[in-house]
């Protein structure tokens, strides 16, 4: 797997981010962990575990909305940009793509039903059926993903 540039805004972000917890975090392995990710960001790329863990670093600060609230609409964005060239963010951009290919079955059919259904704290499953056709999708912390397909 290649590394990940980063750099610009993305990347202050990034470091500011990755300091700001290791600051908080008494825990010798995590902070090991971030100590490693700023020196990777410090390199300019990120690959395999310091890649991960800028993902969830990201991750966190986007879903809560920090980022937005300390670096602004152009921080966000220069954030989510990173966050969807590391590895991790490729991932959740395959799901989704795999997940248009199946709901793409369904074109020009007509629906006869679409249900959601809690399946736990915080994951969603979502059933569309047709007349000859159904596709159950599952959506949550996790991402979305295809859980099953069929007639």
């Amino acid at each position: 797997m290649s590394a990940t540039r980063v750099g610009g805004e993305a990347a202050e972000i990034a470091r500011a981010e990755a300091q700001a917890v290791l600051a908080l975090v008494a825990d010798e392995r995590r902070r090991g962990r971030l100590a490693d990710l700023v020196a990777a960001v410090d390199d300019g790329e990120v690959d395999g575990d310091d890649a991960d863990a800028l993902a969830e670093l990201l991750e966190l600060g986007l879903q809560t909305g920090r980022l937005r609230a300390q670096y602004g609409p152009e921080g966000e964005q220069a954030a989510l940009g990173l966050y969807r060239r590391l590895p991790l963010g490729r991932e959740l951009a395959r799901s989704a793509s795999e997940l248009n290919d199946a709901l793409a079955a369904l074109a020009g059919r007509t629906l006869d039903r679409i249900t959601v259904t809690a399946v736990g704290p915080g994951e969603y499953g979502v059933t569309i059926s047709t007349d000859d056709y159904e596709i159950v999708l599952r959506l949550g912390r996790a991402g979305a993903r295809l859980a099953t397909i069929g007639a």
